[in-house]
């Protein structure tokens, strides 16, 4: 769902009611872990900014919610763990809001956050 929302406030109000409590829990623990990063609407959805590049976004899609990782790095340190995750180039994929991991988003978004790196 691309939306026209200018703010993540009114980006969750638009979601699904079933996807708003885990989306704001995403939004939630994002806030929490990138520290030094700016909340944003890009491409339609929230996304936490470094140094002007967008590093992490998150999104409730027609048939999923998604959680974008947009660093090489940090995916291959967590190879292991993302295995067996529905895992697109750079989209983590939940299909069902209950089957969000916010233990592995949270280290996701703490390794994330330790270091800049290169944004694919």
């Amino acid at each position: 769902m691309q939306s026209e929302a200018s703010d993540v406030e009114g980006y969750l109000t638009e979601v699904p009611q079933e996807r708003r409590a885990v989306l704001a829990q995403v939004r939630q623990l994002c806030r929490e872990e990138l520290a030094g990063f700016d909340e944003v609407m890009a491409y339609g959805m929230p996304a936490y900014e470094r140094d002007g590049g967008c590093e992490i976004a998150f999104a409730s899609q027609k048939q999923y919610i998604s959680f974008y990782l947009m660093r090489s790095d940090v995916r291959e340190a967590f190879e292991e763990r993302l295995a067996g995750q529905d895992m697109g180039k750079g989209c983590l994929r939940f299909r069902k809001p209950e089957s969000v991991d916010f233990e592995l988003l949270r280290d996701l978004l703490k390794a994330t956050a330790a270091r800049p790196g290169k944004i694919c």
